[in-house]
């Protein structure tokens, strides 16, 4: 016997308040900075002040970039210099993630980074290179550096090729550029080799990330990347809020779906302590 209409709309609304009802307590919210807080110099609408609003909720707050043209100290001085109120422990960085990798294994790379990113990284012997580290390097990836890589990788050799990150593009002011996803995978792919992808959306990337010992369950992630930022977050179990700002194409598909997309970062904050008041 079929429904009537008002009686089979009763039921999706009890089931929509029943979800929100089951929805796990907000506890921390993970943050994407280039193309969600600002691009290049400028911030997002209204994103300094939303940030200062987001402090005022009863959340912990943990700043997660892919960003690796900038050193860690290079990033916190333009977040301060644009009206951001971030301290440098909040910041987690796959540059942070691919140093400590490679200071785990006691390896000696040949890195394809900007020079202000080697900051961030062990220095080491040039002569006795048994690794190659990418991340965005646009003076690096020429033909000459990057047959060096494939040297140390091809195999006979078969060094190891970590990736801090395998980023499509990502947004300047002037447009989308390319990323140095399709450098790693040129060098997997002359090399028959795999890269070890340290960054977003890796999960042990988000697993250290989480500030604490809050279940992903409670966090919700924040960027503009249906991939790297909200698919990688809701794998591991997070909420995933996609917003129209940055890298943002409408055509991106997301598995599993965005919880949430939403204009901006401030309409992120504001559904936060929407969804707060509601417990």
């Amino acid at each position: 016997m079929c429904l009537s209409f008002a009686k089979f709309s009763t039921q999706i609304f009890r089931k929509s308040i029943d979800l929100q009802c089951k929805m796990p307590p907000i506890s921390a919210v993970l943050i994407d900075l280039s193309g969600t807080l600002h691009v290049e110099d400028d911030p997002t609408e209204k994103a300094v002040e939303a940030l200062k609003k987001l402090r005022t909720l009863p959340v912990k707050i943990r700043f997660v970039t892919n960003t690796t043209k900038e050193s860690g100290q290079t990033l916190h001085r333009r977040l301060v210099r644009i009206g951001f109120e971030v301290d440098s422990g909040e910041i987690y960085s796959s540059l942070s993630a691919a140093a400590e990798y490679v200071r785990k294994h006691q390896l000696n790379p040949l890195y394809l980074l900007s020079q202000d990113a080697l900051k961030d990284f062990p220095e080491g012997d040039k002569e006795k290179l048994d690794s190659v580290v990418v991340g965005l390097a646009p003076e690096e990836f020429h033909y000459e550096q990057l047959n060096r890589a494939f040297n140390l990788l091809r195999p006979g050799n078969g060094k190891p090729l970590i990736a801090i990150h395998e980023g499509r593009y990502y947004k300047r002011s002037d447009g989308l550029a390319l990323g140095p996803g399709c450098f790693v995978k040129g060098l997997e792919y002359a090399a028959s080799t795999k890269a070890v992808v340290v960054g977003k959306p890796n999960k042990y990337f988000f697993e250290s990330a989480i500030p604490g010992n809050i279940p992903p369950e409670q966090c919700v992630m924040i960027g503009d990347d249906a991939v790297d930022d909200i698919q990688g977050a809701m794998k591991l179990g997070m909420k995933g809020i996609l917003v129209k700002t940055g890298k943002y194409l409408p055509d991106t598909e997301c598995s599993p779906p965005p919880t949430a997309v939403l204009d901006n970062f401030a309409a992120a904050v504001d559904w936060i302590e929407e969804n707060l008041m509601k417990k």
